[in-house]
């Protein structure tokens, strides 16, 4: 399923031009919507750019009030911003590499009235600031860059090759320090290619249990899923489990019932 960037209207609309912000020529914005409008989000006009997967990733967070969460390259932080909507009280911490990204997603906290529960720190998956203690959350959730370095054709933006393709943090980097960062039997859940399915579930195997994978169907007519979305948690032993998933699309290509609730709604999704 392709990604659809986020637009002017929505980022779970078709793609449409762009509300302009009114930064420097040089870092170029647009003034974007999620979740139906409940969520402003200023990103960069060029380069990587939020679609569904972070709003379905932040749906899929079990999180409640008063919980912590760490979202690990959280970006301009469209994830964060959905799930601090959608969870009253719940505090959300990100962690991101590209300095201008991290200003930029403090600016988009504050511009929702989120900044006491929503704050992005620089830093790397392999060397993460001190202040991000292991075991002090309740969930950690990721969007990690989806393509192998080896196998990747080099993007025309830098912050589009960071977001989408891995760098020297491989994918069972990502794993590791989320799976460090919970508390026991804490969540950690990520969206992903369905065709890295191999390589997600070896990096958790026999390091954390209660797996299920959560398959982002195109359409209900037999398309193979592109984008799964797997939740693990730490100290448990309970079984792998394969969900329902979810069906995108209707077949007229507008979103499904189910698929606006969480994009439009801001429901959760029930893994």
């Amino acid at each position: 399923m392709p990604e659809r960037p986020a637009t002017g209207r929505d980022a779970a609309a078709d793609p449409a031009a762009s509300e302009p912000a009114a930064p420097e020529p040089e870092e170029a914005l647009t003034a974007d919507t999620l979740l139906g409008g409940r969520v402003r989000l200023l990103q960069p006009a060029h380069g990587y750019r939020a679609a569904i997967d972070p709003v379905l990733l932040a749906a899929a967070v079990p999180a409640e009030g008063g919980q912590q969460v760490l979202d690990l390259g959280a970006g301009a932080g469209a994830a964060s911003l959905c799930l601090a909507h959608r969870v009253e009280l719940c505090r959300v911490a990100g962690l991101e590499l590209q300095r201008a990204m991290v200003r930029l997603a403090n600016d988009n906290a504050a511009l929702n009235g989120l900044k006491d529960r929503v704050a992005v720190m620089e830093g790397d998956v392999l060397r993460p600031p001190p202040r991000l203690a292991p075991g002090s959350f309740d969930h950690v959730m990721a969007n990690p860059p989806h393509l192998e370095a080896a196998r990747a054709s080099p993007a025309a933006a830098p912050g589009k090759a960071a977001a989408t393709r891995e760098g020297e943090a491989a994918l069972a980097a990502w794993i590791a320090l989320g799976l460090a960062m919970l508390r026991a039997k804490g969540t950690l859940t990520l969206v992903h290619r369905a065709d890295r399915l191999d390589a997600l579930l070896a990096a958790l195997h026999g390091r954390a249990g209660g797996i299920v994978v959560f398959p982002l169907w195109p359409m209900a007519d037999g398309r193979p899923a592109k984008r799964v979305i797997v939740q693990a948690r730490r100290g448990v032993a309970t079984p792998t489990r394969l969900a329902a998933g979810l069906v995108l699309h209707r077949a007229d290509g507008g979103f499904s019932d189910a698929a606006e609730a969480v994009l439009r709604g801001g429901a959760a999704l029930a893994l």
